[in-house]
């Protein structure tokens, strides 16, 4: 009777109660025992999980698979390594760790803590792993950014299911790789897996990544096909991938037809609006916010910032920075007060950045630096340009855009042997000024190109084209270039 009542106590969350019988019965079951510790993991109570596994054992009670693969989670949770090693050895010790349930368990516990090593031995040594192991694994590869040895398993899997290839499309997009993440998207099409709600957020991101409109267009109708309407996640990707290509009118249509809007919503189309310079319309699409009594936290205060920097509103600016010191100063960040440098140096007002970076009560990063340089290159303020530069080089001696940055603001103000000081400074620590890169797409297909490009397929109609262009303007005084 006592095992069963323990069962019980465990099942109606009465914790206290499940611990006094856990104490008072010498004949307590696995099965019991177990329950008790998954019912303080559910509450969280991760330590004293931990605690009663101890015990069991010490009360000679044998745990079993289930116990194992029970506890894993909560030593996941604590980030506990060498816990979670002699819980390995202790399987290992009872031949356990080759259950596909305990292997499982493992496998997630190393993957989760990035210890592919341990995750891929652990991996190896269960018998017949399931499509879950083969998953988390992959997880585990992916973070870590081995793509190809996460592609490798991916297409040994004897068995895929949806939660897989999102896990391959979502993790190729988190590191970078979004033109394979798309193909993987495809390639799921192809093979006649029918997406989820949860598969169209990793897709749209990594087209937005490219900024390739017509792909994530294709996306976008494959949601409404297999969706119907779209869920509050997906529309939140929709609005950023838009506004992130550029094509504010499709995230502004799509953001007014959400049937839910959070505040992942509003900031999306306020941020969107906001990056491309529309400052006025953001402001316009915050204040619509407070009418519908959505909060702002963080990023809203950012993408205002942006939106006040891009239409060179200052006292707006300030205003609401000030709003949110006094109201809520647990919102703010450094990137926030960086967002106030940038404002002001691009304005000119340089004498009241310089003070608020030395007003401010922690050290200012990199980026504050850098704020006040691009505001300096832009008004041709050499001399301030100078010392932030400085600050710069101060904290990253290898900093390249600083470099570039005081090279071109020496060259704008006609300094041209500072300016070939500087070059010749990056040439002896061998310095390689990164080219920047522009790109269009045409037909679902993203054209690259850097500059001084040979290498595209029509160079010479290109450069042709160009040619054309140049001599129209010179031969032309009148000729105006839009």
């Amino acid at each position: 009777m006592q095992p069963e009542a323990a069962s019980a106590c465990a099942r109606s969350d009465a914790l206290i109660e499940a611990l006094q019988l856990f104490n008072k019965s010498p004949g307590l079951s696995v099965v019991s025992a177990t329950a008790i510790i998954g019912q303080f993991i559910r509450w969280s109570r991760h330590k004293e999980a931990v605690h009663l596994f101890s015990r069991m054992l010490a009360s000679n009670i044998r745990p079993n698979e289930y116990t194992f693969g029970t506890l894993f989670p909560s030593l996941t949770a604590l980030r506990d390594i060498r816990i979670g090693k002699q819980l390995h050895a202790c399987a290992m010790k009872m031949g356990l760790h080759k259950n596909v349930f305990v292997g499982s368990a493992l496998l997630d516990f190393y993957a989760k803590l990035s210890t592919i090593d341990d995750a891929q031995r652990s991996f190896e040594d269960t018998q017949s792993p399931n499509v879950v192991s083969y998953t988390t694994l992959i997880c585990g590869y992916l973070k870590k950014d081995k793509t190809e040895d996460a592609c490798r398993l991916f297409q040994s899997m004897p068995e895929r299911n949806i939660v897989s290839w999102n896990a391959m499309i979502g993790g190729y997009s988190q590191t970078g790789h979004n033109e394979e993440a798309l193909n993987f998207f495809v390639q799921l099409l192809r093979e006649g897996y029918v997406p989820i709600q949860s598969t169209f957020p990793c897709a749209i991101t990594a087209a937005a990544n490219v900024a390739s409109l017509g792909i994530g267009r294709s996306v976008h109708a494959c949601a409404v096909k297999f969706l119907g309407k779209p869920d509050v996640f997906v529309g939140n990707s929709l609005v950023s991938f838009y506004a992130k290509c550029g094509s504010l009118e499709d995230s502004l249509l799509v953001f007014n037809k959400l049937g839910e809007k959070n505040i992942v919503s509003w900031n999306a189309v306020i941020c969107g609006y906001a990056q491309n310079g529309r400052g006025y319309e953001a402001i316009s699409l915050y204040e619509r916010m407070q009418v519908s009594g959505c909060r702002p936290n963080g990023v809203t205060l950012l993408g205002l910032l942006w939106a006040c920097n891009h239409a060179g509103l200052v006292s707006d600016g300030y205003s609401y920075f000030n709003k949110a010191r006094l109201e809520n100063p647990s919102m703010l960040k450094p990137e926030h007060y960086a967002c106030m440098v940038d404002l002001l140096s691009r304005s000119g007002c340089f004498r009241q950045a310089e003070e608020f970076i030395y007003d401010l009560s922690f050290d200012p990063g990199i980026g504050f630096w850098k704020a006040l340089l691009s505001g300096c290159l832009i008004h041709s303020n050499v001399d301030l340009g100078e010392l932030a530069a400085h600050k710069i080089l101060a904290l990253d001696p290898e900093d390249v855009s600083s470099y570039v940055m005081m090279c071109n603001a020496h060259s704008a103000a006609g300094r041209w042997q500072s300016a070939s000081k500087i070059r010749r400074t990056m040439k002896e620590k061998g310095m390689k000024r990164v080219p920047g890169c522009s790109w269009i797409e045409i037909r679902s297909k993203v054209h690259v190109f850097v500059t001084g490009d040979k290498n595209h397929q029509q160079k010479d109609e290109i450069y042709t084209v160009l040619g054309w262009l140049i001599q129209n303007v010179q031969e032309d005084e009148d000729y105006e270039l839009l």
